[in-house]
């Protein structure tokens, strides 16, 4: 199990690989896995890191809501 990846495999992967996607489409799925990594390796950060704690917000008074309209008086 130890000699999974030897260079005659990733070889044969890499040819598999290239030809199942293209070579036009290849960079794309590279570029994609980057980037997938990246954002998974800095939401990794953002466990470890301690939460800062909320600023405080001072709450102002809000304004009287208007007073309900009163319905048309009917007349006969």
């Amino acid at each position: 199990m130890g000699d999974l990846l030897q260079p005659t495999h990733l070889l044969v992967i890499a040819i598999v690989l290239l030809v199942l996607f293209g070579g036009r489409r290849l960079p794309e799925l590279g570029k994609g896995l980057g980037e997938g990594l990246r954002g998974f390796k800095e939401g990794l950060k953002g466990i470890n890191d301690p939460v800062p704690p909320a600023p405080a917000v001072q709450q102002t008074a809000a304004p009287a809501p208007p007073p309900p309209a009163a319905p048309p008086a009917e007349t006969k």
